[in-house]
């Protein structure tokens, strides 16, 4: 190679790599932004004083508050109506019925979240963020469901069940349970689990229903457990702000206010109320406020976005021991009550103060959400390589205010439910599954209680009520067959969207359910039904007939 082709060929790529220098920042985006999701557990709209609750009810929640004044918070924002299906959807960014994780699995039975599913864990582990759990999981047993297996680099304090389920083992709770029942359930109900990713989880304590916070010894008492939780989170913040340049993503599940409410010692009598609720609800905002503190004390606040809300609708069954909505219905149910949850989203700088948004929008969505971003697409196949379809909708532009959510639609799922149990078009919402509450009728015209979880399948309508959430957020009058208002042509729409969401399932075909629920007796008629109904559906999809009205 001669002298002067040398040099041409040197000061060519130190041109080039002086042009690259300089167009880097263009061309490559700055540093992803962190992500902290803080989740609450069963925690009542009406609760947090951002919704009306807080001081009002007995309970302060000073931190909470701060965070409605600096971000933006949401008044129609959906869950799922109890705890698994609702972190399921958080998680995958899919309705539950798609990833089989419908309902509530005791301890022992195994299984969980498939393999094949994506994570909010396992897509940003994907785009280079490090990933952090702690606190409730309830998405399974088995060892390919746990975070440690589904995108979280650390898993630490994971506790896999509903809050009470700690105490079926404890004789003080239930002295009626039979010996062998209380042996199995003390044999099979893990207790804290951590662990790295592609490594086995060790267990770091059990848990009971008692006052008592002796790791050391291996027990730690229901009160003590959202300690954990916050140790484990502050203890992730410190470590991710080692390395500022490492984005990170950190999900921080409180167990409370789940039944049975039971405040740790610092928080008994510290409510207004002074009830065991309140007293818990005061703990979660303070906990939640530490967390706040120590992401600010490290200077990590202005480069993360921050999203809070909650697994489903208050418990209002267990009421006293549970929280308080303004909507009709509770937690199992497919009413408002069971399904609109407190949500609020910071990010200084990008997210204005004191923002407050009433689009339709949900749990669902903040898987494209966070992959938005992260600047990543969602995938287009399940971690199998089988193509796969998400519910989830990019909230960043509702998020940065540059438009509006593209979700104009909500569908309302119970545990076997695969025609949702009630929609909401716009304004206007249609409920089908009406289930009727100690035998009662059921209709157009039927009136249930709050009760939840009543039976399989006598509760379905064929002609449905249908609210206006606008003028009647709380359910109470049927405008469907009203002379006055009548609302039948709301079904046109809401039929449409029902329709092309059973058209899905065809190319994309839910997954064996987790978890059991009993569904009534197998008929005969449903198995002649079922070959049927298969080739119904691939030959001309779901068409859900318009009532003809009175």
């Amino acid at each position: 190679m001669n002298a002067p082709y040398k040099f041409r060929l040197c000061f060519g790529l130190l041109t080039l790599l002086a042009a690259i220098g300089i167009m880097l920042p263009t061309l490559v985006q700055a540093k992803q932004p962190n992500i902290l999701f803080i989740v609450s557990d069963d925690t009542g709209y009406g609760d947090l004083g951002p919704y009306g609750g807080g001081e009002g009810r007995g309970m302060p929640t000073p931190s909470i508050d701060r965070m409605a004044a600096e971000g933006m918070t949401f008044f129609s924002y959906y869950a799922q109506p109890s705890c698994t299906p609702g972190r399921a959807a958080m998680q995958t960014g899919r309705i539950p019925n798609r990833s089989g994780m419908t309902t509530v699995a005791f301890q022992g039975q195994g299984g969980g979240l498939p393999k094949a599913e994506w994570t909010l864990g396992s897509v940003l582990h994907a785009a280079g963020y490090k990933t952090y759990f702690t606190g409730k999981w309830h998405l399974g047993e088995a060892d390919y469901a746990l975070p440690n297996a589904q995108g979280y680099d650390v898993m630490e304090h994971c506790f896999l069940y509903h809050c009470n389920a700690y105490t079926y083992a404890d004789p003080t709770w239930f002295p009626d349970m039979p010996v062998e029942l209380r042996e199995m359930f003390a044999r099979v109900t893990k207790g804290s689990l951590s662990g790295l990713a592609g490594q086995p989880a060790k267990e770091d304590f059990k848990v009971n229903g008692q006052y008592v916070d002796t790791p050391d010894k291996g027990m730690v008492g229901i009160p003590f457990m959202d300690k954990y939780v916050e140790e484990s989170g502050i203890k992730f913040l410190e470590e991710a702000a080692k390395n500022p340049d490492q984005p990170f993503f950190i999900n921080i599940n409180f167990m409370k206010v789940h039944q049975p409410n039971l405040p740790a010692p610092e928080f008994e009598h510290k409510s207004l109320s002074k009830s065991k609720y309140a007293d818990s609800v005061v703990e979660l905002d303070t906990r939640i406020g530490n967390i706040m503190d120590k992401l600010r004390e490290l200077k990590l606040d202005e480069d993360t976005l921050v999203f809070y809300t909650t697994d489903n609708g208050a418990w209002q069954d267990v009421y006293p021991d549970a929280g308080y909505t303004p909507f009709r219905g509770t937690k199992g149910t497919v009413r408002e009550g069971g399904n609109r949850v407190p949500a609020i989203a910071i990010w200084p700088g990008k997210i204005k103060a004191g923002v407050r948004n009433h689009d339709i929008v949900g749990g669902l969505d903040l898987m494209a959400t966070f992959a938005a971003v992260a600047g990543v697409k969602l995938p287009a196949n399940d971690r199998e390589g089988k193509p796969i379809v998400f519910d989830s909708y990019d909230l960043s532009p509702v998020l940065l205010g540059s438009g509006k959510c593209p979700r104009k639609s909500w569908f309302y799922f119970t545990e076997n439910e695969l025609t949702p149990g009630a929609a909401r078009v716009g304004n206007y919402k249609a409920v089908f599954n009406l289930r009727g509450d100690d035998g009662a009728t059921t209709g157009g015209l039927a009136v249930d209680s709050n009760l939840g979880w009543k039976g399989p399948e006598k509760y379905v309508a064929t002609v449905p009520q249908v609210f206006d959430l606008w003028q009647d957020p709380q359910e109470r009058y049927d405008i469907f067959m009203n002379n006055y208002t009548e609302r039948t042509w709301t079904l046109v729409t809401i039929n449409q969207a029902i329709g092309d969401l059973m058209k899905t399932y065809v190319e994309n075909p839910p997954r064996k359910m987790q978890g059991e629920t009993y569904t009534g007796p197998i008929t005969l008629t449903q198995y002649q039904r079922f070959q049927f109904v298969r080739e119904q559906l691939k030959k001309d999809g779901v068409k859900i007939p318009l009532p003809t009205g009175n």
